[in-house]
């Protein structure tokens, strides 16, 4: 990273100073603008500053160097303000965004826009101003126009807002069109910060009822107003229990109204007062480690200081429930006694919840969490308290490492293998787990990749000895792994001979276990009734009118939801193919798993875990507790139900299509499928008695099933690290797939062969496509696909990048393809 120029304040007049400034825009380059002299000392790396790009649109954006460089190109324009006192983003962070753009072929505004709370990218809102050469004869006007203009004489100027209530409408546009189209006024564009501190009323006793004589003498002769003598008892007794007395909680508690408050606060009994409060609930900041580790566990704490002393990185391969988490512990603990921060990765926002609640165990206030359901206010604060470095350890999902940590010590990436680390759309289409070892390496910390079943890439990184490597080969308190079992679902005959959802192995299984007072987890990796429904008469099947895809049908909802583009359909009584009225629900989802479920155990409590059910903030939390606490029998899902959770009594773990799982066209389907089905029966016999795990499928021959049943990852991993050789893929390779979207196919069709024959002449051997994925249309768009699989040589990978983007652009320059969005995604999942 370029360090900033040494500045003369006491000469800042003597030469012209310049910024190149980071937009939350996809521009190629960062632009330059130049800095009036008063302004020379308050700019440096990480503020922000507002600069007009173009004629007249303004923006916030992060400076990212200052110097003496005048371009030659252009004329720069001059800074119009500064934003901060201080930086928002440290050098490390404008490091971490540079690097994430060079090596992900995106810009640097695209990761801004990403890493940036909403509230930190200022908004250009529109603001009429009254053209007072116009003067003041509103007698052509119309009464809207008549309104907006007279109130515009007085203000002199308003906001787009101010103008709907005004007119008591939304439709403002053409009112102000006319009034621009009569002189009347005139557009200027300001900057809007939009984050505003919490403020809350706290209720306070009179100082002169302090005194206890005074207050039981208040008390005594209470004649009047029963209510409000109830509530001044209510605010006594929060007062007593809980220190400070916030307006919301006494109305609560008191079951009063606002009047009854009134009154009490008129008497001068009680003082209302209103402050800035934090919107993150804080814990007491203690370490309170109250465990032990077992035997394998020290040793592998051990091994693992010892990896770190060595290399930067180090792969903790432990089985499910060996105790990876309390390793994690003690290394934060490590971390936090040296005065450093910690961030701890999660893939799913559903794990952050139990983990989290066990951290705060430990660690107390010292921990805060930071994901996508917090809302834009809440977000500024966390980011604030982390880079001030009060927050001590960050616990959250992949956005959690764009952070402006100032003393990173320690980088914790736990389920490494999971692809919900890979971001997808919009760029920065990175992958968290490789983005936070390099976010490690800037400031010299360390980093702990920890998982049942790492990513072949990872594992083979440490076998070659890039990484460390540390294994925990036993369960805490040596409990055994979990039974598994093939049901084959060929030789069940179900009567309108569709798909078996409950075997009668299951269902056995299942009342067993219930009877025992356990619990179950059964996983299906479609959400929704039934994935899609077919006309008995003629075979035809409702798609959705803007992807290439079938509707899935919710039964809650009775409507056919495309899963691509969120698009909502009535059902379909009547084919349109045929105008028969006759149906057939095929495959099954969690919908329609639980109302079978409910059928067979109608006494049983059963929930389902998916992105429908599963809605608002804590709705994960609520719902992972109630499984705890056991007031869930059998909990149903999708993957939520088996990243990471840990839960006591869960005897039986169900897989119900196995199938589906291995029947991907997809070179990492055998990894993905052991990941999925190893991490899904983890979840059985955490505690007590050994578990049990059933898996349905057809195919019982699948290579992939025998090692999933001896719990075997080596032996996979031996096997499909020699096909991956044999065929060149990761990670022997490297991959970049680019993806085409137009809404026209024969366009689309032609940009992907043109880029094809552009790169053939250099990388021909390592290309495969231009060829149209299974899902070809989605929300209109034409998609094709060309994939370049590369040696692992890093010269010419950046030879092959330098050349995508070089191509893209001279696409980009020929009229039939100006339109078509070229999307790179190094390292595709």
């Amino acid at each position: 990273m370029t360090e900033p120029a040494h500045i003369d304040f006491f000469n800042t007049n003597a030469e012209s100073w310049y910024v190149e400034v980071i937009l939350p825009l996809a521009l190629p380059r960062n632009y330059t603008w130049h800095v009036p002299a008063e302004m020379v000392a308050a700019i440096e790396p990480g503020v922000r500053v507002e600069v007009v790009l173009g004629r007249n649109k303004k923006y916030a954006g992060i400076v990212k160097r200052l110097h003496q460089e005048k371009p030659a190109a252009f004329e720069p324009k001059d800074v119009l303000n500064v934003l901060d006192d201080t930086p928002i983003v440290y050098q490390q962070q404008l490091a971490l965004w540079e690097w994430m753009a060079h090596y992900y072929l995106c810009s640097e505004g695209e990761v801004m826009q990403a890493a940036l709370p909403t509230h930190f990218k200022l908004s250009s809102e529109t603001i009429l101003v009254f053209n007072e050469e116009a003067g003041e004869d509103f007698s052509n006007l119309d009464d809207e126009e008549f309104l907006v203009a007279e109130a515009l004489s007085i203000r002199n100027q308003l906001r787009l807002t101010e103008i709907q209530q005004l007119l008591d409408a939304s439709h403002v546009y053409p009112v102000i069109k006319r009034l621009l189209d009569k002189n009347l006024c005139f557009v200027w564009e300001e900057l809007k910060q939009t984050y505003k501190e919490k403020h809350e009323t706290f209720i306070l006793l009179k100082p002169e009822y302090h005194e206890e004589d005074a207050l039981a003498e208040l008390m005594n002769n209470w004649s009047r107003a029963p209510k409000q003598l109830e509530l001044l008892l209510a605010f006594l007794h929060l007062h007593k229990t809980e220190g400070e007395v916030t307006q919301p909680a006494l109305l609560k508690k008191s079951g009063a109204s606002a009047a009854q408050l009134k009154g009490l606060l008129e008497k001068g009994i009680l003082i209302a007062e209103k402050r800035s409060v934090d919107r993150l609930h804080s814990v007491a900041r203690e370490v309170n480690i109250n465990f032990k580790l077992s035997e394998q566990q020290s040793e592998a704490l051990n091994e693992l200081r010892n990896s770190l002393e060595q290399k930067a990185v180090c792969l903790l391969h432990g089985i499910t429930s060996s105790g990876k988490t309390q390793v994690y512990v003690k290394m934060m603990e490590e971390a936090i006694k040296q005065g450093k921060q910690v961030l701890y990765m999660l893939p799913e926002i559903a794990l952050t919840a139990q983990v989290i609640r066990r951290l705060q165990q430990y660690f107390g206030g010292y921990i805060v969490i930071y994901h996508s359901r917090f809302n834009p206010n809440e977000r500024v604060e966390l980011w604030n308290k982390v880079k001030s470095g009060e927050a001590r350890i960050i616990l959250g999902a992949r956005s959690s490492l764009f952070l402006p940590f100032q003393n990173l010590g320690l980088v914790i990436c736990d389920e490494e293998h999971d692809s919900s680390f890979k971001q997808q759309d919009p760029a920065p289409r990175y992958n968290a787990r490789d983005a936070g070892i390099y976010l490690a390496q800037l400031f010299s910390a360390r980093t702990i990749l920890g998982s049942a079943t790492p990513s072949l890439e990872s594992y083979y990184n440490a076998q070659q000895g890039k990484y460390g490597l540390v294994e925990l080969n036993q369960r805490y308190g040596d409990i055994a792994l979990p039974e598994i079992m093939l049901v084959d679902t060929k030789k069940i005959q179900t009567p309108d001979k569709s798909k078996v959802i409950i075997s009668p192995d299951l269902e056995k299984a299942i009342t067993k276990s219930i009877l025992n007072n356990k619990q179950v987890i059964l996983f299906q990796n479609r959400r929704g009734y039934s994935p899609y429904q077919v006309c008995q008469s003629c075979g035809w099947i409702p798609h959705c009118q803007q992807c290439d895809v079938s509707l899935t049908y919710h039964k809650i909802k009775h409507k056919l939801i495309c899963h691509y583009c969120g698009t909502i359909y009535p059902t379909v009584s009547v084919c349109e193919a045929c105008g028969n009225h006759h149906f057939t629900q095929q495959n099954f989802g969690t919908e329609r798993i639980e109302e079978s479920l409910q059928e067979l155990f109608p006494k049983a409590r059963i929930a389902r875990m998916d992105i429908d059910a599963v809605k608002g903030k804590h709705a994960h939390d609520a719902l992972i507790q109630l499984f705890e606490q056991r007031r869930i029998d059998i909990l149903v899902g999708t993957q939520m139900v088996v990243k990471g959770l840990d839960f006591e009594h869960v005897a039986l773990v169900g897989i119900l299509d196995a199938d589906a799982i291995l029947g991907f066209a997809d070179f990492r389907v055998n990894e993905r499928g052991f990941q999925l089905m190893e991490q899904v029966s983890g979840r059985a016999g955490r505690k007590g008695d050994q578990g049990k795990v059933l898996i349905q499928v057809r195919n019982t021959g699948h290579p992939v099933l025998k090692y999933v049943q001896l719990h075997d990852y080596k032996a996979f991993v031996k096997a499909e690290l020699e096909s991956r050789h044999q065929f060149g893929y990761p990670p022997f390779s490297r991959m970049i797939q680019l993806r085409f979207r137009h809404k026209q196919p024969e366009v689309v069709a032609g940009a992907a062969r043109q880029i094809a024959d552009w790169l053939k002449p250099v990388f021909g051997a390592y290309l495969i496509g231009p060829a149209a994925p299974v899902v070809n249309r989605v929300r209109n768009q034409y998609l094709m696909e060309l994939m370049i699989k590369l040696p692992k040589d890093l010269h010419l990978l950046q030879q092959c990048k330098d050349q995508i983007q070089l191509l893209t652009a001279h696409l980009h320059q020929q009229p039939p393809y100006k339109s078509v969005i070229v999307t790179p995604d190094i390292d595709p999942i």
